[in-house]
C-alpha cells in the first residue's frame, strides 16, 4: 500500500527552523521585523520541507488575505453558461486575473452577484466577511452600482471599476469603447459604406452609450446621417435577431451593421441569410467581443477585440499596490479591430451612384 505523504504545515517549518509561528508567518508574508539570519533559516526550512503556504498561514500576519475578489453579473453569466454560448468574458477575466495574482503570490476568486437584487448589499457583505479580500474588481454593470461602491468604500476595501469612468471612489478602467466603435465605423466608411446601422447594448451599461457615441461621431465626421439606423438589444442572440430585422425592414438600403456583441452579430448574420443577403457582398458585419466562435462562422466575423485579460491584469496590479492611485484618472486599455471575411467594399450600386 502506498504511503500517504504528510502535509507540511507552518508549525513543521517553525520547529525545523527553531523559530516561532509568527516569525514564519512574517517571512511567508514578506513582513518586517525579521533578522536576516532568521529569515534565511526559515526560507531554507521551507525549501527543504517543500512547504506551500496556505491562506490561513498568510493571514496570520493580520495585514493581508492575499485574495483579490472579482464580482461578475450573476444573471448574465449564468444565462450564458446554461445556454452554452460562446462567450468568454469570464475566461478572459480569469486569464488576466489569475496569472497576475499568482505572479504576486495572490489568489483570485470570483463571486456572482445580481446587481438588480434587493439583497445585493447582504450578498456582497457576506462574501466580503468570509473572504476578507485585499481588493475587489467590479465588472459591468456592478461598476456603477452605488450600493456596491458605497459598501466597499465604507469598509475601506480598495476596488477597481472596469467599464466605468464616472467620478467617485475606486480605480477606473475602460477598454476604449467609444474609440473602438469609431474605429469600426471609420473602417466601413473607408470601404465605401454610407448606410451603417448600429445594434447597441442595454442602457444600464455605460459602454453601450460610449459605443453609440463612437458610431455617431464616425458618421458625423463623414457627413452621414444616422437617423433610424439604431436599435438596442441586450447582448443576447434573440434581441439581436429582433434588432437586425427592424433595421433591415426600416432601412432596405443599409449595407453594414456594427453590433455590440458577438451573439447579436451572429443573429444579424442569420437574419441576412433568411432574407437572401450575402455577407459581405450585400451586407458587411462588425462585431464586438471577438470570442472564439466568430473565427469559425461562415464567413468569419470581423470584430473588435476587447482586451479583457489585459484590463483585469492592470486592475489587479493596481489593487496589489500598497497605495493604488485612485486620482490618476481613467486607465484606458485600447481595443483593436481584427478584420476577417465579414467586411468588404460596399455593393457596386452604392459606389456608382456617388453617395459613397
Amino acid at each position: 500500500m502506498a504511503r500517504v505523504r504528510k502535509t507540511v504545515t507552518i508549525r513543521d517549518v517553525a520547529e525545523d527552523a527553531g523559530v516561532s509561528l509568527q516569525t514564519v508567518s512574517r517571512v511567508v508574508n514578506d513582513g518586517p521585523n525579521v533578522r536576516p539570519h532568521l529569515r534565511d533559516k526559515v526560507r531554507a526550512s521551507i525549501e527543504r520541507l517543500g512547504y506551500v503556504p496556505s491562506l490561513a498561514a498568510q493571514r496570520m500576519s493580520g495585514s493581508r488575505s492575499y485574495i483579490i475578489l472579482a464580482i461578475n453579473d450573476r444573471e448574465r453569466t449564468l444565462a450564458d453558461w446554461r445556454e452554452r454560448q460562446g462567450t468568454d468574458w469570464v475566461d478572459q477575466m480569469l486569464l488576466g486575473g489569475i496569472l497576475t495574482c499568482s505572479k504576486h503570490g495572490y489568489r483570485m476568486m470570483v463571486e456572482l452577484v445580481d446587481t438588480h437584487s434587493d439583497h445585493v448589499e447582504r450578498e456582497l457583505g457576506a462574501a466580503l466577511s468570509a473572504l476578507q479580500p485585499d481588493g475587489v474588481i467590479l465588472t459591468p454593470p456592478h461598476s456603477e452600482n452605488r450600493l456596491i461602491t458605497a459598501l466597499l468604500a465604507e469598509r475601506c476595501i480598495p476596488f477597481a471599476r472596469i467599464g466605468s469612468d464616472a467620478p467617485g471612489p475606486g480605480i477606473r478602467l475602460t477598454m476604449g469603447d467609444e474609440g473602438a466603435a469609431h474605429l469600426a465605423t471609420r473602417r466601413l466608411i473607408e470601404l465605401g459604406h454610407r448606410r451603417i446601422a448600429k445594434i447597441a447594448g442595454p442602457q444600464q451599461y455605460s459602454l453601450s452609450g460610449w459605443r453609440i457615441a463612437g458610431w455617431q461621431r464616425g458618421m458625423a465626421e463623414a457627413g452621414l446621417a444616422h437617423d433610424g439606423l439604431l436599435e438596442v438589444g441586450d447582448f443576447g442572440y434573440e434581441s439581436g435577431t429582433r434588432a437586425a430585422r427592424a433595421l433591415l425592414d426600416r432601412n432596405p438600403d443599409c449595407t453594414a451593421i456594427v453590433a455590440s456583441s458577438d451573439q447579436m452579430t451572429l443573429a444579424a448574420l442569420e437574419v441576412a441569410r433568411d432574407r437572401g443577403l450575402t455577407v459581405p457582398r450585400d451586407l458587411s458585419l462588425i462585431s464586438f467581443d471577438n470570442t472564439p466562435v466568430v473565427r469559425f462562422t461562415n464567413p468569419p466575423l470581423t470584430a473588435i477585440d476587447q482586451p479583457i485579460a489585459e484590463t483585469v491584469a492592470r486592475a489587479v496590479e493596481q489593487l496589489i499596490a500598497r497605495e493604488p492611485d485612485e486620482d490618476a484618472g481613467v486607465i484606458e486599455v485600447a481595443a483593436a479591430l481584427v478584420e476577417r471575411a465579414s467586411t468588404a467594399r460596399a455593393p457596386a450600386h452604392v459606389l456608382i451612384r456617388g453617395t459613397a
